[in-house]
């Protein structure tokens, strides 16, 4: 497969940083929820079950409704996407606060992952348009890091300000501040001067088809969805985790939860896209090999966070995790593109996150909330690393079984 080379400039180093901030609020505001997960417990009388619906309600609807965002994203404009569905989930962050019963609060929970599903496959097809195959698992990255730091400022500030002002105002500062920031980038944010016409859109029946056709999109999806589940159950639980067993409150629970993981995962994350793009020079599947080791060193670290009983190795395991996340994460769309054509980008982003969501981070939170009742919410935790294991089963099958074949096609 030959592949258009985009042209340099700093122009394309802006739009990863554009995007950054609106990945940002992107995982802000779905993170938000777990930070409050004891005071939606206490007011609305939530049991643990009902905890994990409000999780899988999100996760639920963004799976269903990314395969067909993903390929509408390849016959509109990109960023119009990406600004006009900051401003709908943003709308919907800031309706949340008017929720007074479970069922409404759900209803606005699955709305959100409706409003938030066109924003991976536009963003990724974006900055796919911009950073050819010398630059795009650094450019992913890059932007991969937003996602580390919006979702400890959305744990920290909406436990913060569900401390002291009530859960509503969470969603309410951080719904108003996306949609201020997507009225400035309205005049900034670009598409890519020249669209090639080799880069129109195929018919829907012929991408999807001509994606399943590549077994190692195939593994690559099921890798997305056995680190998806594991990454959704630590997010979702461990703030509830840290408030029931070692009482610390809120804020710093929500802050506790995310920070040692995310920043991490920040560092973690650029890494993996220079070592991925140094390996892929040498090797067809060398993005693949970097995500393979973040699984397979992430597992036992996921192990210690559930079965810990001192808060001091809670915190090693969760930034070590974090680490080995941050390595996967930067290759996750970067490694599909390898082998697909530029013009199924969009779809291609938007079925990985049908199936890592719908799949993955929809089961995630209310199957830990399910077994938690019995075993209890740290082996709960403990037992998704078993997931880790078999992502890294797909991902070793991909490398040494199909991806040589699937990138000469």
């Amino acid at each position: 497969m030959i592949e258009r080379q985009p042209g340099d400039g700093h122009y394309k180093w802006a739009v990863v940083g554009m995007l950054w901030g609106i990945a940002f609020f992107n995982y802000a505001d779905r993170q938000a929820v777990f930070a409050v997960f004891p005071l939606l417990e206490k007011e609305l009388h939530l049991t643990s079950v009902e905890l994990g619906l409000l999780g899988s309600s999100f996760a639920l609807t963004y799976g269903i409704c990314a395969m067909f965002a993903g390929a509408l994203v390849d016959r509109v404009r990109r960023v119009s996407a990406i600004l006009w569905g900051l401003y709908i989930w943003s709308l919907i962050c800031v309706a949340t606060a008017a929720s007074r019963t479970f069922r409404q609060l759900l209803g606005f929970r699955a709305a959100e992952g409706l409003g938030e599903t066109l924003y991976f496959p536009a963003s990724m097809s974006l900055i796919g348009g911009y950073h050819g195959r010398e630059t795009r698992s650094r450019a992913m990255g890059l932007h991969q890091t937003s996602v580390y730091i919006g979702t400890v400022a959305g744990g920290f500030f909406a436990g913060l300000i569900g401390q002291h002002y009530g859960w509503r105002w969470s969603f309410i500062v951080f719904g108003g501040a996306g949609i201020l920031l997507g009225v400035v980038l309205h005049r900034f944010l670009k598409e890519p001067a020249s669209v090639s016409a080799a880069d129109a859109p195929l018919p829907s029946v012929t991408t999807f088809r001509l994606l399943l056709s590549k077994p190692t999109v195939l593994c690559l999806m099921g890798a997305f969805l056995c680190a998806n589940f594991v990454a959704v159950v630590l997010l979702s639980w461990m703030p509830k985790f840290l408030y029931d067993k070692f009482h610390l409150n809120l804020a710093m629970a929500g802050l506790t939860a995310t920070i040692f993981a995310q920043l991490a995962s920040m560092l973690g994350a650029p890494i993996g896209g220079w070592l991925a793009d140094r390996l892929r020079r040498r090797a067809p599947g060398g993005r693949l090999m970097v995500q393979a080791i973040g699984v397979f060193a992430g597992a036992p670290f996921v192990v210690l966070c559930g079965m810990t009983s001192s808060i001091g190795w809670l915190m090693v395991a969760l930034t070590l995790w974090g680490f080995a996340k941050g390595l996967y994460d930067a290759n996750i769309f970067a490694s599909v593109y390898d082998v697909i054509p530029p013009e199924t980008r969009g779809s291609a982003a938007g079925l990985m996150n049908t199936v890592g969501w719908l799949g993955g981070g929809a089961a995630a939170p209310l199957t830990i909330g399910i077994l938690a009742k019995s075993y209890g919410l740290g082996v709960a935790i403990a037992l998704a690393s078993a997931v880790y294991l078999v992502a890294g089963a797909f991902l070793i099958a991909a490398i040494v079984l199909f991806v040589k074949r699937d990138l000469a096609s």
